[in-house]
């Protein structure tokens, strides 16, 4: 056999093995190849759909919460009377109230003609006693009990993440609250309780509340509670969320009122200098300063200088106090 006969044997060869290799290949590691491609592609594709469902359900939740944000706004764009009375925590009717009004009227009008002052202020002045001045006492009541739930209503949302993470339920956590905590966070949760055990249902309950106290922080609470009714979700890992931001904004409100007191110091002082003055003035000569309610123009000028130092008081108190 010559050496061309061998060569060309190895070169047959050679390409025999080259297709059955090829055919191999193709059988065998293609298949593969595509079956791995494509769960990539499936995986790749799952991925970007659960970013997107995420995405999704995300501007959901948001538009769910602005949705509620706006019908509890709505339902408590101007608090009555008797929802004022609420706010401010008096057991009281409104019928009672108007009663105590015009006795705190009647005598404040009795009070101004003891005094010696002119007829013509009777009337403005017992407007202002009977209609104005209770309801500006009642607002000023609601203001400071509202504080006072802002700076306690965290330690209570962390009362209910301590005990839903522990186990118990959440209305074995809201009746740990309306018991252990102090006023006004237990009469106010006492309440939630208390409607829950008469038929209300949560809704319900927390809308009366929001009434009662129409806090920020009450109603994002509210939100929370009654969305995870409806939707689910780890109620505990969100109100604990819940009670960071509120931290936060206590803390942010801290800072703000410890920078400002330069400025709110500063007003008191200048609101508060006419008045040492007059005391002054009125120590050193009473003669000459009892012309200003013995005379009328007097009168007029003492009139005209407590409006504009009223007005004063007011635009440098809105100039320094910020609200978080």
């Amino acid at each position: 056999m010559g050496p061309e006969v061998v060569l060309g044997i190895l070169f047959g060869g050679a390409i025999v093995l080259a297709a059955v290799t090829t055919v191999l290949i193709q059988n065998v590691y293609a298949p593969r190849a595509r079956l791995r491609a494509r769960i990539a592609e499936v995986a790749g594709g799952a991925a970007v759909r659960r970013s997107q469902d995420s995405h999704d359900d995300t501007a959901r939740r948001t538009k769910q919460i602005q949705n509620k944000l706006k019908e509890i706004e709505k339902a408590n764009k101007k608090p009555g009377l008797r929802q004022l009375i609420e706010q401010a925590g008096y057991e009281t009717t409104v019928k009672k109230f108007y009663i105590v009004s015009a006795v705190v009227g009647l005598v404040g009008t009795a009070v101004y003609f003891l005094l010696g002052y002119p007829p013509i202020g009777a009337i403005p002045a017992f407007i202002f006693l009977t209609f104005g001045l209770p309801r500006l006492y009642l607002k000023r009541v609601a203001f400071r009990r509202q504080n006072q739930f802002t700076k306690l209503f965290a330690d209570a949302i962390d009362v209910i993440v301590r005990g839903i993470r522990s186990g118990l339920p959440v209305g074995e956590c809201l009746r740990i609250i309306a018991r252990e905590s102090p006023v006004p966070v237990g009469p106010e949760f006492a309440l939630l309780v208390e409607g829950q055990k008469v038929g209300m249902t949560l809704p319900e309950c927390l809308a009366r509340n929001i009434r009662r106290m129409p806090t920020t922080d009450m109603k994002f609470f509210a939100i929370v509670l009654t969305m995870q009714q409806q939707t689910g979700g780890n109620l505990a890992e969100t109100l604990a969320n819940l009670s960071s931001v509120l931290r936060a904004r206590k803390k942010m409100a801290d800072k703000v009122k410890a920078m400002s007191a330069e400025a709110r110091m500063t007003a008191m002082i200048i609101g508060s200098l006419p008045f040492i003055l007059f005391g002054m003035f009125y120590l050193l000569n009473p003669e000459s300063m009892s012309l200003l309610w013995t005379t009328e123009i007097g009168k007029f000028l003492l009139y005209g200088g407590l409006t504009w130092m009223g007005i004063g008081v007011v635009v440098m108190k809105q100039m320094v106090s910020f609200r978080i």
